[in-house]
């Protein structure tokens, strides 16, 4: 298929698809939402409202294409100013809300249908000659591209962690039923090697600046745990009381938690039985699913492994992640994610599946 005309299929298909899968267009899907209200309501202190994220992939494209002197000009200049900046905040930015004067949704949804048809125009008129390098003036679009791709993932998180009251589950975004009994988890020796990392400068492949260059490095010999560590694993460290045990935690760790209220994992919801927060409904809980924690978490978790267990050291096990919700939207059994035999249906993104 020509270049030019799979890019256009790309993003066409994904900016068009808005009621069948989290949108990459918009970042956020405007039909999983009982009203207009749910995007105006946060899902958790650190992050606006939804409303953000649903026009901030729109305005990187438009700033970029301006930058690289592809646009003459702005399409809106407000709209390119309230959505540009803000989708990582910290507990020191300027998060009132009475300081934001957003746009209605039927705003916004017209905004993005304007930059919508501006790129595609770009893309069937633009030359293009191949390699797509940093120099091409196709890398802004292919660069909008993969940052669309990214907010697939962060809002799908943010989803998951608003009011249930306020979404609703589509048909084409089903979550993964499969579930049963969590596998037993034993440590496998993994040899010791040289790992090189780094993006090739002529890879075929879009890649962020910080991604490119070459390393290595000499890694020991080291033990993962065969699956990742599965939601019933890690049953027995929130019973264990791991989360009160300052001990296990490091101290940006024990900040978290406590800036958190963190008692257990945050899509873990107990209803006279532990059950599981999904993209629009809870389930009870899959306990062969791999647990979604993050960094603190899983360091926490690890070192309370090591000190049950009496091992040295432990290593996360890296796996790759049900990127884009490909193969559905949620997790899928701990037993599928051997080591020994990788396999594609892995944990929901930008939550961390642990694995010691």
């Amino acid at each position: 298929m020509h270049v030019g005309k799979k890019t256009k299929d790309v993003f066409d298909n994904d900016s068009a698809n808005t009621g069948n899968r989290l949108l990459i267009q918009s970042g956020v899907p405007h039909d999983r939402f009982a009203e207009d209200a749910g995007y105006f309501q946060k899902s958790i202190p650190l992050r606006h409202p939804l409303i953000f994220y649903l026009g901030h992939t729109a305005p990187f494209f438009v700033n970029k294409l301006v930058l690289a002197k592809l646009l003459p000009e702005r399409i809106d200049p407000r709209m390119e100013s309230i959505f540009a900046v803000g989708v990582d905040e910290m507990s020191w930015d300027d998060l009132d809300e009475d300081h934001y004067d957003w746009p209605t949704v039927a705003e916004v949804m017209d905004y993005r249908a304007k930059v919508r048809a501006t790129v595609l125009e770009l893309i069937e008129t633009l030359p293009l000659s191949l390699p797509i390098n940093w120099e091409s003036p196709w890398w802004p679009i292919v660069m909008g591209v993969e940052h669309e791709r990214i907010h697939l993932e962060t809002s799908s998180v943010l989803i998951r962690q608003h009011d249930l009251a306020m979404v609703r589950p589509q048909p084409e975004g089903a979550p993964i039923r499969e579930t049963g009994e969590a596998p037993e988890n034993e440590l496998i020796t993994v040899p010791a090697g040289t790992v090189s990392i780094g993006k090739p400068y002529d890879d075929a492949y879009y890649g962020c600046d910080n991604e490119y260059g070459e390393d290595e490095a000499e890694v020991d010999e080291f033990r993962a745990s065969q699956y990742l560590v599965s939601n019933q694993e890690f049953l027995a460290f929130v019973e264990a009381g791991g989360y009160q045990e300052d001990r296990f935690w490091s101290e940006e760790g024990c900040a978290w938690r406590q800036f958190a209220k963190a008692r257990h994992p945050t899509f873990w919801r107990w209803q006279n039985g532990w059950h599981l927060r999904l993209m629009t409904e809870e389930v009870e809980m899959p306990w062969d699913w791999p647990v979604e924690v993050n960094y603190h978490e899983a360091k926490a978790f690890c070192e309370w492994k090591r000190e049950e267990t009496g091992i040295k050291e432990v290593d996360n096990d890296p796996a790759n992640a049900n990127l884009h919700l490909d193969h559905g939207a949620s997790s899928c059994p701990a037993s599928a994610t051997s080591t020994r035999k990788a396999k594609r249906c892995n944990p929901m993104p930008t939550t961390k599946a642990t694995g010691c």
